[in-house]
């Protein structure tokens, strides 16, 4: 039996949060760099980041730093330094889009291609293999069997998002941003087009549907699909959320935790990628973090569009559903549901005219509820709740600790005594301690025992303490605890000297890449991206959208569809249209056309 360390792989917007994610059970975190991170406004020091990675590795889990925009010729030096500079602070690997740091003069760091490199064939996966990558993120759009079919053709290991955020777009392939207001998507600076309301209409002007935000999808959430996807051949479970505060990413960690802590428990040839227990003083509930509603993903689908990954009522977040408005008072309403509501939350519903109305509860009576501020709401409505008060103020507190499993042995040498401490992963430390032994005149060995496993804020917790003494030995409670102490130093040191940092160096490489022409498809920004492709006998490499905007070219690649969502698809559907294509998605002065694939199940979407 092989078995696999499986790694959950969290978000952090800085070191703080970082370091809660490997509190409440993330075997990695990835981050983002000073400059040249795909969320331009999650940037950290190189003095946060190893703050960060000193931590982490404590518990034996790595740092992934994002680099992952496509890049100048001008900013080509400055990405090089900055990835020596990390790699001395001792990140285990950078995540990239541009092909132009493979070109350049690297430290021998692990090199992982972003989801933002569109990831989603064999062929694509297998060059990035070749090229050297030492993990490669899959687009988020494949199915289990294809990403089956994937892990059985190549040996990288294999990188899926399973929570958190969907850009309605493939990965890297969205340019609305760029085209409509010189932000590009690929540089960190994505304007969210797709989470704006929009007119629906067609060639005649004809209104389908109006004030809807048709491109806004709902959050994935594949936390009941971890062990297909294991069995599938995935290594890393990755949660979107460079963005979020600590509060999401302790709750939505400790979440999945669980899930995988279950799997591996019944599952030998699975085990975590990382060091360390996790104990939580609260019960994790995805439905009470940031959510706009949650979708698989057609995970399982076989590429069928048979759920609503849409949620075209808003892009805020949603919550969780907590019952019905029952009647309504003056300045009170009742509610019919078994969630407890209490005084500080905040709820939500959809009104009439399909717009999410929020409001903050200031008290609470029973079922009945007494709205800071009345809201126009009748009898019937649905209820949600998008901030608990009370869940919040507990995630605001301490919430969660690791500790790692030590066993300590006591035991005699001629002129004194020996402790030695032995982790989960086989690591041990000794230390003699010279010292005049006096019999004791009471039982000692159980106190003894006792005040050695006294482990208090260390990372560590004794499971097993034996005191292997051929007497029974008087050693004072202060004298112990100054041994524990010099001990848990030791282990901690060996620990350290015993970690290392992936060493992965980038060979030059000529395989041919799976296409001979490129478009502006294929992002290269600069002339080292350039040789990259044409080394690797592409014979045909255009400029990227944001060095030469293109008229008339989509600007947008997904699997979502208008026509599927409204229920007229002429595949699923057999509808018949009463409408003349194209269709347009009109807010103020943009205006979008779309343009259907039925053979790919695509929608396509170009400048109006």
């Amino acid at each position: 039996m092989r078995i696999r360390n499986i790694e959950l792989l969290a978000p952090a917007k800085n070191a703080d949060t970082g370091i809660e994610a490997i509190r409440h059970g993330a075997d990695a975190v990835y981050i983002g760099a000073p400059q040249f991170s795909a969320r331009a406004a999650a940037g950290n020091s190189l003095e946060e980041i190893e703050r960060l990675v000193t931590f982490a590795h404590q518990y034996d889990a790595r740092v992934y730093v994002a680099l992952n925009t496509i890049l100048t010729d001008s900013q080509l030096p400055e990405a090089e330094a900055l990835i020596h500079s990390l790699y001395r602070i001792g990140v285990d690997a950078i995540i990239v889009q541009d092909m132009g740091i493979l070109e350049l003069n690297l430290p021998p760091i692990a090199i992982h291609a972003s989801t933002q490199t569109d990831n989603r064939t064999v062929e694509k996966v297998k060059f990035m293999e070749e090229c050297g990558f030492s993990q490669v993120v899959l687009a988020r759009e494949l199915t289990i069997p294809l990403i089956k079919e994937i892990a059985s053709q190549t040996k990288v290991p294999l990188e899926v998002f399973v929570h958190g955020a969907l850009c309605v777009s493939y990965s890297g392939q969205c340019y609305v941003s760029q085209a409509y207001t010189n932000r590009s998507a690929n540089r960190g600076e994505c304007a969210q087009f797709c989470r704006l309301p929009y007119r629906l209409e067609d060639a005649n002007g004809k209104v389908i549907a109006t004030n809807q935000h048709l491109l806004s999808l709902k959050d994935m959430n594949r936390s009941e699909s971890l062990e297909q996807l294991l069995d599938a051949g995935v290594t890393s479970l990755k949660i979107e959320g460079r963005l979020k505060e600590t509060s999401y990413v302790k709750n939505i960690t400790a979440y999945y935790r669980k899930k995988l802590d279950e799997i591996i428990s019944r599952r030998p040839e699975y085990r975590a990628a990382s060091s360390g227990k996790c104990s939580f003083n609260f019960t994790p509930a995805p439905e009470k973090s940031f959510n706009r509603g949650f979708t698989d993903y057609y995970i399982d689908k076989k590429n069928t569009k048979q759920e609503s990954i849409a949620n075209f009522n808003t892009p805020k977040s949603q919550g969780e559903f907590v019952g019905f408005v029952k009647a309504l008072g003056r300045n009170f309403f009742t509610v019919s549901g078994i969630v407890t509501l209490n005084n500080g939350d905040g709820l939500c519903f959809i009104n009439e005219k399909g717009d999410l109305v929020g409001f903050r509860v200031n008290r609470v009576e029973d079922n009945r509820v007494f709205p800071a501020e009345m809201p126009t709401i009748k009898a019937k409505t649905k209820l949600y709740r998008n901030f608990d008060q009370e869940f919040e103020r507990q995630l605001s507190k301490p919430t969660a600790e690791r500790k790692i499993n030590i066993s300590i042995e006591l035991s005699e040498v001629p002129f004194g005594f020996a402790l030695t401490l032995t982790d989960e992963n086989k690591k041990s430390a000794s230390v003699t301690f010279p010292y005049e032994k006096q019999s004791a005149q009471t039982p000692q060995r159980e106190n003894t025992s006792r005040q050695l496993s006294k482990l208090g804020n260390t990372i560590f917790t004794a499971t097993n303490v034996e005191v292997k003494t051929r007497g029974d030995w008087f050693i004072p409670a202060s004298q112990l605890a100054e041994w524990r102490r010099i001990g848990v130093e030791k282990l901690e040191n060996v620990r350290r000297i015993a970690f290392r940092q992936p060493i992965a160096r980038i060979k030059e490489t000529n395989h041919p890449f799976v296409e001979q022409k490129l478009t502006y498809l294929a992002n290269v920004a600069n002339k080292k991206a350039e040789r990259f492709y044409f080394q690797h006998q592409v014979k045909e490499v255009a400029p990227a959208f944001e060095l030469n905007p293109l008229k008339d070219v989509p600007l947008m690649f997904m699997k979502h569809c208008v026509k599927y969502a409204l229920g007229v698809c002429p595949v699923h559907h057999k509808a018949k249209a009463d409408y003349r294509e194209p269709l347009y998605l009109v807010n103020k002065n943009t205006r979008l056309r779309l343009e259907f694939d039925c053979g790919k199940c695509e929608m396509r979407v170009y400048q109006g």
